[in-house]
């Protein structure tokens, strides 16, 4: 599981050099790098980078223009990068240029891959997001509170959820 937030610095030629708690998850060597849904980049091992792949492939149509440029997008913008011997990736030109990076970038795991951010870019997104990160947040509490009205959480109906009380039944109170 690829977890965590980091500052790191893009050098003169255009690579990064990996934390080493993100370093010691992946494994040194080629890594599939591509332009992210937003102004930044997602970086896959070869194993998540086929999960990637075939999902782009399976949701989308080569004969719909919309699916033909979302596979240009991440499939065509796609560059294998190696992880060198001191945990450095040369980000490619192009790549450097979707993502507007500069010497300050933000990398932060995905769980299932990495992305890279400008410093100043990723803190113009988050701005811009609030509301949406907002509205998102409500919806998340929406489905929690129908799961748990439902008796999705836990293995028996006693169980509590996000600090409830675990110790009274769900079915106290009704006849």
């Amino acid at each position: 599981m690829l977890s965590g937030e980091f500052s790191v610095t893009l050098d003169e030629t255009g690579r990064i050099v990996f934390p080493r708690k993100l370093r010691d998850i992946l494994d040194t060597g080629r890594m599939k790098l591509t332009k992210g849904a937003d102004t930044c980049l997602w970086l896959f091992t070869p194993e998540q980078w086929g999960v990637f792949e075939k999902t782009i492939y399976s949701s989308t149509d080569q004969f719909s223009a919309r699916g033909r440029r979302q596979r240009q997008h991440f499939i065509g913008g796609m560059q294998p990068v190696d992880i060198d011997g001191h945990g450095r990736i040369l980000i490619p030109p192009p790549l450097r240029d979707h993502a507007g990076l500069s010497k300050e970038c933000i990398v932060f795991g995905q769980g299932e891959y990495i992305e890279i951010w400008d410093k100043e870019r990723y803190k113009s997104y988050l701005d811009a997001s609030e509301a949406d990160f907002k509205a998102g947040l409500e919806e998340i509490g929406a489905m929690m509170r129908n799961k748990r009205e439902l008796g999705g959480y836990g293995d028996s109906p006693y169980s509590g959820f996000a600090g409830g009380d675990d110790r009274i039944s769900r079915s106290e109170g009704k006849e």
